[in-house]
């Protein structure tokens, strides 16, 4: 299967969650093997603990990059958006945290896919920082 990103759409139209929990604002970029998000950590997000995006924030960001990379394949071949769970997480190192007003930008480079389920590479970063890395595995429901 190949395809491109041919046209922009509203995040909320590619990933299953609602807000509060919203953890990525725009798609920048999806093929079939490497999905990259953009976010910038608000004020107001549930998720932030002293100014600062918490681990768990982080963790839900590169599985709402998965999400992203899963609705936009469905929705521009036509399918519904579906709902996907966090089937496992390996090897996750936290290096930084961003602040309140901080732009990650979150890579997916995935690795397997087979029966439902996506095993792919990630990383989180803000600028040059290095903030999250690891491979996580998603289950479509």
């Amino acid at each position: 299967m190949s395809f491109g990103m041919e046209k922009e759409y509203d995040i909320l139209e590619l990933i299953p969650q609602r807000p509060p929990m919203v953890m990525v604002d725009r798609l920048l970029h999806c093929d079939t093997v490497v999905t990259e998000t953009e976010f910038t950590v608000r004020h107001d997000s549930i998720m932030v603990e002293n100014n600062r995006l918490a681990a768990i924030g982080l963790i839900e960001n590169i599985a709402q990059t998965c999400a992203a990379r899963m609705g936009y394949i469905n929705v521009s071949s036509g399918k519904e958006v579906r709902m996907g769970v966090i089937g496992a997480l390996r090897e996750v190192e936290i290096n930084a945290l961003p602040e309140v007003g901080s732009t990650i930008k979150t890579r997916i480079e995935v690795s397997d896919e087979v029966f439902g389920m996506t095993l792919a590479q990630a990383e989180s970063r803000c600028g040059d920082t290095l903030l999250c890395s690891g491979t996580i595995k998603i289950a479509l429901l």
